[in-house]
C-alpha cells in the first residue's frame, strides 16, 4: 500500500493524528468529491432532479457494497445508519411467547434493550451465551443451547467496541446452520477494518454503518439480507420504497432487501457510501486488514510496557481497536489533553456494554486504520500522563 498517496488522498491527515476510526473515520477525497458534488447538484437544479441525473450513481451503491461482502446486489438495503439497519432486521423477526434469543457478554447496550424490549412485549427469553477466559463467545457453551431447542435467534457483534478481540463469527455461523437457526451479526466495527464475507461467515442478517472503518460519510449504513430469509421478514415499518399500494386495500412488500429501505433517504450518502465500498475494494480489504491489525500490534506492544499502563484487550485474534487505562488518570482527560495535542482518541464505557460483568469504569480507546503511521502512534506516547 502507498501510504503516501493515501494520506494524501486523506485531506484529515494534514490537521490531525485521527486515531478514533471505530469512532468515525477520516473519509478519502473521493467520498468527499461524491457527496460534495452531488449536494452542490441539489442546489443547484433540485433534489428530485439530482436523484434523476446521477441514479446510476445511486444504483451503483447496491453493486459496491455487494462486492465488498460478498452478496447479491439484491440482499442490500440502504439504510440511514448501523443502528436503524440492525432495528429493522431485529425486529422484523416473527418472534413469538417462548422463543429464545442467544446473545453475547459483549453485547452493545442498544442492541440489549431492543431484546429487553422483545422479553416484555413478546414473551421471549434473552439468554448471554459465557465467554472463553479470552473473551471470545463460548462456542461450546453456544452450541449447547442451540442442542436444547427453542433458539428464534442468535444475534452478536463481530468486534465489541471496548476491548478489541474479534468473535470466531464463522464458527458461530456454523452452528447456526447445523440447527437451523436465524444468525443477525453487527458488523459495524469489522466492516473496512477485516475482510468480511457473509457466505465465509453464514449470517443471514448483518448491519454495518458507513462511518467508522468503510470511511464512508456519516449518516449512512446498510443491511445485508440473505435470499433465502428475506420473504420471511416483515420490516417494522413499510413505505413506497419497500412496497407497492395495490387500491383499494392492499399492497405487497418487495422481494428483495429493499423492503427494508424508506423512500426518503441522504442520496448524496448513498452515493459517497458507495464509492467509499469501492474504495475499499480497490485497495484490497486483505491488505486493508494487515496494514489495520500491525499498527495495533505495534501501539499494543508499545503501551505494555509502559510503567501504569494495562492493556485491556482479550480475543485470540486481535483488531484494530486498542483499549487502555492509565494508572492515577481518568480516561476522559487523557482524552482531551491527547486532543490539545492533535491526537484524536475516545473513550469507552460501561454502559454500552451492560452484560459484560469484566468491563472497568472506563477506558481510552485508540482505533487505528490503514491511513495511520507509526509517527502517529509515537504521538500518542508521547502525550499520555508521565511520558512526556
Amino acid at each position: 500500500m502507498d501510504i503516501d498517496e493515501i494520506r494524501s488522498d486523506t485531506p484529515g491527515c494534514a490537521s490531525v493524528a485521527h486515531l478514533n476510526n471505530a469512532g468515525a473515520a477520516l473519509p478519502p477525497r473521493p467520498v468527499i468529491d461524491a457527496v460534495t458534488e452531488h449536494f452542490a447538484l441539489e442546489s443547484t437544479i433540485g433534489g428530485y432532479e439530482a436523484a434523476d441525473r446521477n441514479a446510476a450513481a445511486v444504483q451503483h451503491f447496491y453493486d459496491a457494497v455487494a462486492g465488498l461482502i460478498g452478496a447479491h446486489a439484491d440482499e442490500i438495503a440502504y439504510v440511514e445508519n448501523a443502528t436503524r439497519a440492525w432495528d429493522m432486521a431485529f425486529y422484523a423477526i416473527p418472534f413469538t411467547n417462548g422463543d429464545r434469543i442467544l446473545t453475547t457478554t459483549s453485547e452493545y447496550s442498544s442492541n440489549a434493550i431492543a431484546y429487553q424490549q422483545m422479553a416484555a412485549t413478546k414473551g421471549v427469553s434473552v439468554e448471554v451465551v459465557p465467554d472463553e477466559p479470552n473473551g471470545t463467545i463460548s462456542l461450546d457453551a453456544l452450541e449447547a443451547e442451540l442442542v436444547k431447542g427453542g433458539v428464534r435467534l442468535v444475534s452478536l457483534n463481530h468486534i465489541p467496541t471496548h476491548n478489541g478481540l474479534v468473535h470466531p463469527v464463522a464458527e458461530v455461523g456454523r452452528l447456526c446452520r447445523e440447527h437451523g437457526v436465524l444468525y443477525l451479526l453487527d458488523a459495524c466495527q469489522s466492516v473496512g477494518q477485516l475482510t468480511v464475507d457473509v457466505n465465509d461467515i453464514g449470517c443471514d442478517l448483518l448491519s454495518a454503518t458507513g462511518r467508522k472503518f468503510l470511511r464512508g460519510p456519516r449518516g449512512t449504513g446498510f443491511l445485508y439480507v440473505r435470499r433465502g430469509v428475506v420473504r420471511t421478514l416483515e420490516p417494522p415499518f413499510l413505505d413506497l420504497q419497500a412496497a407497492t399500494w395495490n387500491a383499494p386495500d392492499g399492497f405487497e412488500m418487495r422481494q428483495d432487501a429493499v423492503r427494508f429501505e424508506t423512500w426518503e433517504r441522504y442520496v448524496a450518502g448513498q452515493i459517497g457510501l458507495g464509492v467509499a465500498a469501492d474504495y475499499a475494494s480497490a485497495l484490497g480489504m486483505p491488505a486493508i486488514e494487515k496494514r489495520v491489525l500491525g499498527l495495533a500490534r505495534t501501539l499494543r506492544e508499545a503501551l505494555a510496557v509502559r510503567p501504569g499502563v494495562t492493556v485491556l484487550d482479550k480475543g485470540v485474534r486481535p483488531s484494530g481497536i486498542v483499549t487502555f487505562t492509565v494508572d492515577g488518570h481518568e480516561p476522559f482527560a487523557i482524552k482531551a489533553a491527547a486532543r490539545e495535542h492533535g491526537v484524536n482518541v475516545n473513550v469507552t464505557s460501561p454502559i454500552s456494554h451492560g452484560y459484560d460483568p469484566h468491563v472497568v469504569p472506563s477506558a481510552v480507546r485508540a482505533s487505528v486504520h490503514y491511513y495511520n503511521t507509526e509517527n502517529e502512534i509515537d504521538r500518542l506516547l508521547s502525550v499520555l500522563p508521565g511520558t512526556a
